[in-house]
C-alpha cells in the first residue's frame, strides 16, 4: 500500500508541473579524449552516458529525454537506455556538427506543449536529480536558471600572451549544466544565434545575446565535465565517495 501511494504521488506532481523535456548533449567528437567517444566509457563499470541518464531518469520535474548523439552510437546509446532501464520517455537523435545545432535538433524533437526546455551535457555524470530538480524549479519561476559555483583560482584577462588584467573573483561564477528556459525563449535565442552565425559554447550565452537575464542555483563542485583522462579518474573516486556516505 505504501509503494502504491508512493507512486500515486508522484504521478500527481508530474501531472501538475510545467511540462519539461530534457535535452542531453552527447555527440562531441571527445578530441581531448583521443577521438574515442567519452560517453560510452566506463566509471565503475557503468558507462558515462547512462550515470547522467540514470540522474535525468530519477528527477521529479523531467517529462521526456532527448538525447542528441553521434550517428554512429544512435544504435548503442538506445540499447544502453533499455539495459539500464531509464524508465522516462527517451528519443535518441543524429546530433549536429557543433553544440548549437545538436540542442537546435533535439529542440525540433522535443515534444510540441512542452513548457520548458532543460539542456543537459551528456559528459556531467555527477549532476544529481536534486539539481537537476533545483534548477528546472528556479527557471518555473524565472523563465531561465543555471547552477553555478564561486570560481576558486584566480582568472587572469590575457592579450598576446600578456596579462590584461584581473577581475575582481567574487563576481565571477562557474556555469554548469543543466540549463533551463522558458521554451519558447530558448527556441528563439537559438534560431538569432544560427541566424548570426554565432558558435555559442553553452545555451545560457544565446540567450544572454537576447537580453534575458538569466538566474543562478547553487551548482556543486562535484558536478564536473569529463573532458580528459584525468577527469575519469576524478569521477571514479567521487562515485566511489558517495556509494560509501551513509
Amino acid at each position: 500500500m505504501k509503494k502504491f501511494l508512493s507512486k500515486l504521488f508522484r504521478r500527481r506532481d508530474r501531472e501538475t508541473h510545467p511540462f519539461c523535456s530534457m535535452i542531453v548533449a552527447a555527440a562531441g567528437s571527445s578530441r581531448r579524449m583521443g577521438g574515442e567517444n567519452k560517453l560510452l566509457l566506463p566509471i565503475d563499470g557503468v558507462p558515462v552516458l547512462v550515470r547522467t541518464l540514470l540522474a535525468v531518469n530519477e528527477a521529479e520535474l523531467v517529462d521526456e529525454i532527448v538525447v542528441a548523439s553521434r550517428e554512429e552510437d544512435l544504435l548503442a546509446v538506445g540499447d544502453l537506455c533499455k539495459i539500464y532501464g531509464i524508465s522516462k520517455p527517451v528519443k535518441i537523435i543524429r546530433g549536429g556538427e557543433n553544440r548549437l545545432e545538436s540542442v537546435y535538433l533535439a529542440s525540433l524533437e522535443c515534444r510540441e506543449d512542452a513548457a520548458f526546455l532543460a539542456v543537459h551535457d551528456g559528459a556531467r555524470p555527477l549532476a544529481s536529480a536534486e539539481l537537476i530538480d533545483r534548477t528546472i524549479a528556479l527557471a518555473h519561476r524565472t523563465n531561465a536558471a543555471v547552477p553555478a559555483v564561486p570560481v576558486k583560482d584566480t582568472i587572469k584577462t590575457v592579450r598576446d600572451g600578456r596579462v590584461e588584467s584581473t577581475p575582481p573573483r567574487d563576481g565571477l561564477r562557474a556555469i554548469q549544466t543543466p540549463q533551463v528556459f522558458d521554451a519558447a525563449l530558448l527556441r528563439a535565442a537559438m534560431e538569432q544565434a544560427r541566424a548570426s552565425g554565432d558558435s555559442c559554447t553553452d545555451d545560457c550565452s544565446a540567450v544572454e545575446k537576447l537580453g534575458k537575464e538569466i538566474y543562478l542555483t547553487d551548482g556543486s563542485y562535484e558536478n564536473i565535465k569529463i573532458t580528459t583522462p584525468e577527469d575519469m579518474l576524478l569521477a571514479a573516486e567521487l562515485f566511489r565517495q558517495r556509494e560509501v556516505q551513509p
